[in-house]
């Protein structure tokens, strides 16, 4: 069962700190690699490794950095047990926030030709978010005892990302031009 001070987010932090240990900073270049999962705001990579801390789900401890001191965030005992706990509960689809579907849902109303124009324009982002994934794959080498899981992922948020590759070639297909908007 989830504990009810933990979050998602708060859940994706103790992954991310890992057996190895993160700073903060650490943990938002983890989260921005591929950036599909970075599912929150710059200052919550910084603020709920803290939190959790204070919870006593981390242990923070300070180590020299490039410039000044940093903190170096490892899981204890009670955050690995919380990890074991969560671990074992069943599983749901999250709510799932799309840009590309809300669009769609929207179309309607600002019209077909804005929405296809606006979604091809999707095809530029995945091109810049492929060799992300890519790299997020080849990173996984430097963490053997992870290596397995983060392909596993790897491999699904490419699936997904060429999924929305598929949308937009049937928005093209479906939103062939005729102009309609509401009102029209």
């Amino acid at each position: 069962m989830s504990k009810p001070e933990l979050s998602l987010f708060s859940y994706e932090i103790l992954g991310l700190v890992g057996r190895h240990g993160a700073g903060a900073h650490d943990l938002l270049r983890m989260a921005r690699r591929g950036r599909i999962l970075d599912w929150a705001g710059e200052s919550q990579y910084y603020v709920e490794p803290k939190r959790l801390a204070r919870l006593g789900y981390l242990e923070a401890r300070p180590e020299p950095g490039k410039t000044r001191p940093r903190t170096v965030y490892s899981l204890t005992d009670k955050g690995l047990r919380a990890i074991r706990e969560y671990a074992g509960t069943p599983v749901a689809l999250t709510p799932f926030k799309s840009e590309a579907l809300l669009r769609l849902l929207l179309a309607d109303l600002a019209g077909e030709d804005v929405t296809r124009a606006s979604l091809i324009t999707l095809r530029d982002d995945i091109a810049e978010l492929m060799p992300r994934l890519r790299e997020s794959a080849q990173a996984a080498d430097a963490l053997p005892h992870r290596r397995k899981y983060l392909l596993l992922v790897n491999r699904f948020l490419e699936r997904l990302v060429e999924l929305h590759l598929e949308l937009v070639d049937e928005v093209e297909r479906e939103l062939s031009g005729s102009g309609r908007e509401y009102g029209a």
